[in-house]
């Protein structure tokens, strides 16, 4: 999803990058963040005698292919984290330590030192070192393997230098002095050296499907479209988890999805603000937690095709943001108006650049002095997501009020993703949702003239030069300034509408404990999921 995120996830718009539903976000895929699957009987839940199973309903398919290198979209990265671990968890609210036991910056913030947990096993008996983070971090710098992080590991000015000081104890050197850089380390979960050595294709291979891991479950079994289902791992160094089996199942039409949610099929599903309203929670003994990812849904312009920049401002110009966001969210309680690229819960966003706020005749104006005559343009959504296709409804019905003909096209999110790559595809404007981080720098491979989901083809030297200026700057204030300038810069490419920044709802069965325990966290929606109780 990150320069991504990260997070990403990397990841159209979810109901991440996540599309649909991380980027990205720590590495998440900001247009292809969730895929999709048709839903069948997986058999998953059937009778396991006096084990316990937790089934989490999801929208979308990890595949079979899920790996630390290249997986960024939500449903792999959540597969990820029930399988490997970080070194820590970076969040708002401070450092969470997995595989790490701390970490400590030089003097000149040049190099990071992490000291390693020495109690740690991989799931077939191996011993956790040193060495499974090194060679970790240099199988993402390699450009041949197509790492999602590559581009926050490799910079112009050289690449970050790990290094083994002995058995449980890393340091991390960067070229230049990199304010986002212990976030960065945070995002990438370490596999093990001696399962992966000899992988040339991280993205295909038979290893894949049998992951040796350190997280608090082993993934079990796996079927298409289907679910994925995990047992826990006995010898996780955290603690082994109470629930046995862990099944995440593949159900892609939001109506079954909740009809299951409420029949008790299923223990956790993540609904719309539309869909929790429709549900009788206490007669289906649920509790709804609402938690922010910091996630920003967004419409993109492709800038190859819509060159006129008054074209692109009179398109904004007829938009009305929070009407879109009150019919796709309900009420306001349910999101945040950003203004910017930058979550509103972000301590360097600003809401002073040009918002364009609605105002029809600007927009009729800008259009006239476009000279474009053909007025007519193609809108892209993920078919499977209820918000997007409302999204694209209101924006179909405003822009007609100021004679802009708005074709919409609903497409299959994983093929969307795969289309929207190609700098000749066919769309004018598209939905996309991201989850990408806390520092403003995890967000740089959306708008960098050669960032790696820079989707809208624009190329401005000057955004490119702020970002490089404000992930070398270590004065927060400084930093602050800098970021400002940037969102203004941003928003004035009219290139890039923000929507809203909604909350997540997490519909959970009564019987599930530990919830809190278990934190709620952007995209991996556990930070641990091995706290979780079934009374």
């Amino acid at each position: 999803m990150k320069k991504m995120f990260m997070k990403a996830t990397a990841l159209a718009l979810t109901s991440v990058l996540v599309l649909g539903g991380l980027t990205a976000c720590g590495g998440k895929d900001p247009v292809g963040e969730e895929t999709t699957a048709q839903n069948t009987d997986s058999g998953a839940d059937a009778e396991q005698g006096k084990e316990s199973t937790f089934t989490y309903a999801i929208a979308g398919d990890p595949g079979a292919n899920v790996n630390v290198i290249t997986t960024s979209d939500r449903f792999g990265l959540m597969t990820l984290k029930m399988i490997y671990s970080p070194l820590y968890m970076y969040n708002a609210d401070g450092i969470n330590y997995f595989l790490a036991k701390g970490i400590e910056a030089s003097d000149d913030k040049l190099t990071y030192t992490v000291t390693l947990r020495d109690d740690v096993t991989w799931s077939d008996g191996e011993k956790f070192t040193a060495d499974d983070v090194v060679f970790t971090f240099e199988a993402m710098e390699k450009k041949e393997n197509a790492g999602w992080a590559y581009s926050q590991l490799v910079y112009p000015e050289g690449a970050v230098k790990v290094e083994k000081v002995d058995e449980y104890t890393v340091t991390f050197t960067m070229p230049f002095v990199n304010s986002a850089a212990e976030e960065m380390f945070s995002q990438i979960f370490i596999m093990p050296k001696h399962v992966y050595e000899k992988v040339t294709n991280f993205e295909n291979n038979d290893v894949n499907t049998k992951p040796v891991g350190t997280g608090p479950y082993v993934m079990a079994e796996y079927s298409a479209g289907s679910y994925v289902k995990f047992t826990k791992n006995e010898t996780y160094f955290l603690g082994a988890p109470t629930i046995d089996n862990f099944v995440y199942r593949i159900i892609e039409n939001e109506n079954t999805a909740m009809t299951a949610i409420q029949s008790g099929e299923v223990d956790a599903w993540i609904g719309t603000p539309a869909q929790v309203e429709q549900m009788n929670l206490e007669a289906g003994n649920l509790t709804v937690y609402p938690y922010q990812e910091g996630r920003v849904g967004y419409m993109m312009m492709n800038s190859n095709r819509l060159s006129n920049e008054n074209f692109r401002k009179a398109i904004l110009y007829a938009l009305d943001k929070k009407a879109i966001a009150d019919a796709t969210l309900l009420d306001s309680a349910n999101y945040d108006l950003p203004w910017s690229f930058m979550p509103p819960n972000s301590k360097f966003f600003t809401d002073d650049v040009e918002k364009y706020e609605q105002n029809l005749e600007k927009s009729k104006e800008l259009l006239a002095a476009s000279g474009v005559t053909n007025k007519e343009i193609t809108l892209a959504y993920s078919a499977s997501d209820s918000l997007q296709s409302t999204s694209a409804i209101m924006i179909q019905e405003q822009l007609k009020k100021v004679g802009i003909t708005v074709n919409l096209t609903g497409v299959d999110s994983t093929a969307f993703y795969q289309q929207i790559k190609d700098p000749e595809n066919t769309y004018d404007l598209f939905f996309g949702g991201y989850i990408m981080g806390i520092d403003p720098d995890t967000f740089s491979s959306l708008f960098e003239s050669n960032g790696e989901f820079n989707y809208m083809n624009y190329k401005v030297p000057k955004i490119d030069e702020l970002f490089a200026q404000g992930r070398s700057e270590a004065d927060e204030s400084k930093r602050k300034e800098i970021y400002t300038t940037l969102q203004q810069e941003i928003q004035d490419t009219a290139c890039f509408y923000p929507l809203y920044s909604n909350k997540r709802l997490l519909v959970v069965s009564n019987k599930v404990t530990g919830i809190e325990d278990a934190k709620l966290v952007p995209v991996y929606t556990f930070e641990d999921a091995s706290k979780l109780r079934l009374k």
